[in-house]
């Protein structure tokens, strides 16, 4: 059936006028594409894979991710993205490009970057001399305000001094017991990053910033 529309003639008479069903087309088509533009390079919803980043996001918690403005910057310490991690990252045992002791952090990926989307926060640039104790960063001798981390004691909690290489990003859950991060498959390149988390939206009793 027809749909029919109502309009203001030329005499100032309502009038009735039969729609177009393939305009009614274009415009969901519009609508839909308009929609995958916006994810593809605006903003992008994720869903929390894993308690890694307990106690900011929650397992199964939803978030905003902005892609537009990873183009007008560099990432910075402090902020959550979401990345494609190295290829090590699925490689349990052999994460890391080079060997290195267990109180050590992996300083070389593995080439290649998986499909799947990490969530991790930003806790050293290039150039930043980093080392972690009892799950606490401490960044160019001076230890890091971090309210949103969770201590731990075993060994990957306590990292000795290295430094970020150029052009990588060294990331870490604030759960830091229980996150496989850079620690163990190394610093990502810049063009792994996806975009920055900015918003919560799900469930409803955590909406807000980040």
């Amino acid at each position: 059936m027809a749909r029919t529309t109502t309009k203001i003639g030329p005499d100032g008479q309502l009038v009735e006028k039969e729609s177009n069903w393939l305009e009614t087309v274009l415009v969901v088509i519009g609508a839909l594409v308009l929609a995958l533009l916006i994810q593809q390079f605006l903003v992008k919803p994720y869903k929390i894979p894993s308690p890694s980043m307990v106690p900011t996001l929650d397992e199964g918690q939803r978030i905003l991710v902005n892609r537009l403005g990873d183009h007008f910057g560099d990432p910075k310490n402090g902020q959550i993205l979401v990345f494609n991690p190295p290829s090590g990252a699925e490689q349990s045992g052999e994460e890391c490009a080079v060997p290195h002791d267990e109180n050590h952090a992996c300083l070389q990926a593995k080439p290649g970057k998986l499909k799947q989307a990490f969530v991790k926060r930003v806790v050293g640039v290039p150039g930043d001399k980093i080392s972690v104790k009892g799950g606490h960063v401490i960044r160019n001798g001076t230890p890091v305000d971090e309210p949103y981390a969770r201590p731990c004691d075993d060994a990957t909690c306590n990292i000795a001094t290295f430094t970020v290489p150029a052009g990588h990003y060294f990331m870490m859950g604030d759960n830091r017991g229980n996150s496989d991060d850079s620690r163990f498959w190394g610093p990502i390149p810049r063009d792994y990053v996806i975009g920055r988390a900015f918003a919560t939206y799900w469930p409803p009793k955590r909406i807000g910033g980040l």
